[in-house]
């Protein structure tokens, strides 16, 4: 009779013992502890969620407090394990189920520290987020496997689900390994970009632009070299994505040249520092701050909160009004008519009172009131005022300066006329 092979025979060995005396007491252990272990992490998670609902904690602590938590789990049942291993062997039980389930345990701990300590490094982050649970899936697995000695038949089988494209060999394994080494590398260099981003945000006299625009060149080059690395480490020949970059500058040429011109124009108003983050502008009817600068396109936040994703393109070959250029101060003109039968001298210089009056308005730049022309019902005034916090809106100041001036006219007997016509009828 042909022998099994030696992990299928560890199977069958390990299912024999559960029937005997030994298995059954070692399982005992097991789900005592694993019982004790669940109710533990409950009564960690459930203390932290009152306590960071009576006092929320930074991003830091927080990512450590879920760090402790995970570790709560695999530490009380190893605990619990570890004594039931050591009665069992005072008894002279057999505890070949415990010496496997420790390492298992150990390893699970292993893992989910090793994720704590990624994201304390990287920082609070919702890609990471995303995939901690698969990433510490995967790692736990290959490590039971490695202990449970079933690691290189498992290798063996993903390696023999493959297909040839021509000289090219893909299988299973190819793209496991191609995955593993790609995402190490990506994780590490978002870790190195994130630091040099640090680094650039603590340099007082680097431009607000130039730090962002360092900041995504560095992410970009070091992605790049991370994934070309990781296609070397698993053993991918890169000749033969030369045909790869031949379809994608077809791509390019037929549907992705507003991407493409998105992406170029983007590294255009990062280097030009025409645009910076901060300033105060206008895109056809769009105007608000600019909140952050992409590669594809770049958020400007209105007063009303709302933010609007206004692409690069549009902003490098459309005009654009840039409020806060070279200076912050900004002229605001409020047109005022008045009566033929008002002082217009003494109506200037009410204007000039009103315009005082607010906050807002710069003392120098000192307004200014000026007699424009001679209309048809009335005097045609206009009252010149500055600015220098554009962000904050514009109508609030003219609604504040036109209520004073319409208190003062009132207080002065100053007449704002309405239109008068004169109509004949002729027999």
């Amino acid at each position: 009779m042909q022998s099994l092979p030696l992990w299928l025979d560890k199977i069958l060995a390990k299912t024999t013992l559960l029937g005997t005396l030994d298995g059954l007491a070692q399982i005992f252990v097991i789900v005592i502890g694993a019982l004790a272990a669940w109710q533990a992490q409950r009564d960690w998670r459930a203390k932290q969620e009152v306590k960071e609902h009576s006092t929320p904690s930074s991003g830091l602590v927080r990512v450590a407090l879920t760090g402790v938590s995970g570790l709560v789990l695999p530490l009380v049942l190893l605990l619990f394990i570890g004594i039931g291993w050591g009665v069992l062997r005072g008894f002279k039980f057999e505890t070949h189920i415990l010496d496997l389930v420790i390492p298992l345990l150990l390893a699970m701990a292993a893992v989910r520290l090793a994720i704590y300590i990624l994201k304390t490094v990287i920082g609070p982050s919702q890609s990471l987020k995303a995939w901690e649970k698969s990433i510490a899936v995967t790692a736990w697995s290959v490590a039971a496997l490695y202990l449970m000695g079933w690691l290189p038949a498992v290798l063996r089988a993903f390696d023999a689900v493959a297909i040839d494209i021509g000289e090219v060999h893909i299988s299973v394994l190819l793209v496991l390994k191609l995955g593993l080494s790609i995402g190490s590398l990506v994780l590490a260099a978002l870790w190195a970009g994130r630091g040099i981003e640090r680094k650039l945000e603590r340099l007082p006299n680097l431009d607000a632009t130039l730090k962002v625009a360092f900041t995504k060149v560095s992410k970009f080059a070091l992605a790049t070299l991370a994934i070309l690395i990781g296609l070397r480490a698993a053993g991918v020949d890169l000749t033969a994505f030369a045909v790869l970059g031949g379809a994608f500058g077809v791509g390019l040429g037929f549907g992705l040249q507003r991407i493409a011109a998105n992406l170029v124009s983007g590294f255009i108003l990062l280097f030009d520092r025409s645009i910076r983050p901060g300033d105060v502008i206008s895109v056809g009817d769009d105007m608000g701050t600019v909140a952050k600068l992409h590669a594809r396109y770049i958020v400007v936040k209105k007063r009303d909160g709302s933010e609007t994703l206004i692409p690069n393109e549009s902003v490098i070959s459309s005009p654009v009004t840039n409020w806060s250029y070279t200076d912050r101060s900004i002229r605001i003109k409020i047109p005022v008519q008045i009566s033929y039968l008002n002082d217009p001298e003494f109506a200037m210089s009410l204007l000039i009172e009103a315009a005082r009056s607010s906050g807002r308005v710069l003392k120098t730049p000192e307004p200014v009131a000026e007699l424009t022309n001679f209309g048809e019902s009335g005097m045609n005034l206009e009252l010149s005022l500055w600015l220098n916090d554009p962000e904050e809106g514009i109508a609030s100041v003219k609604s504040t300066v036109n209520l004073q001036i319409w208190r003062l006219f009132k207080q002065h007997g100053i007449t704002i006329p309405f239109p008068q016509r004169e109509v004949r009828l002729l027999e």
